[in-house]
């Protein structure tokens, strides 16, 4: 039993080296909507979303005049067309800004309820599923000059294995070459 102390600091080199090589989740991106020139008139939202591509998780920032203009989402293109807020899916009025997450795939819709969506302060977006992570690079053969040159996978499955062999020669345990 002494030799339990001993096996901690291979458990958490271990731990550490697999959390270095699995995979890094997708950053999301924030939308600040109409850019620089926010949440406000006179601001073309019909070209706005056409310079992106929205997927799911990513954020939606309102930034707009304290008590001039609100954001409302409504829940389908006639209310959209119509600036129709009676039934909304959510609506935001207080503050200076409000922040959205695109949770599920589709067609998102925002208006102004405050006779400004009329004069076109209204904005639709198309949320995509989130993009498949990238492929993993795959270990490449010796280059002709002698010298290996392997894609991450390659070092990060070499390291993965040497981790595991030497944890195994450790605590004694049989391996498979």
């Amino acid at each position: 039993m002494a030799a339990a102390p001993n096996l901690l600091p291979l458990l958490m080199l271990l731990l550490l080296l697999l959390a270095a090589a699995a995979p890094a989740p997708s950053a999301a991106t924030k939308f600040v909507v109409g850019d620089k020139q926010n949440w406000a008139p006179n601001v073309n939202y019909t070209a706005w979303p056409d310079k992106y591509h929205f997927h799911v998780n990513d954020w939606l920032q309102f930034n707009y005049a304290r008590d001039m203009y609100d954001v409302v989402q409504v829940r389908d293109e006639e209310a959209f067309e119509k600036c129709d807020p009676t039934n909304p899916v959510v609506s935001y009025s207080r503050g200076r800004n409000f922040v959205i997450q695109l949770t599920q795939p589709g067609r998102y819709y925002f208006i102004c309820s405050r006779g400004y969506c009329w004069g076109g302060m209204k904005v639709t977006v198309l949320v995509e599923p989130s993009p498949a992570p990238p492929p993993a690079a795959v270990a490449l053969p010796p280059s002709t000059n002698g010298a290996s040159s392997y894609g991450a996978a390659g070092v990060s499955s070499w390291v993965l294995a040497a981790a595991a062999l030497l944890c195994a020669a450790v605590l004694g345990l049989p391996f498979a070459a």
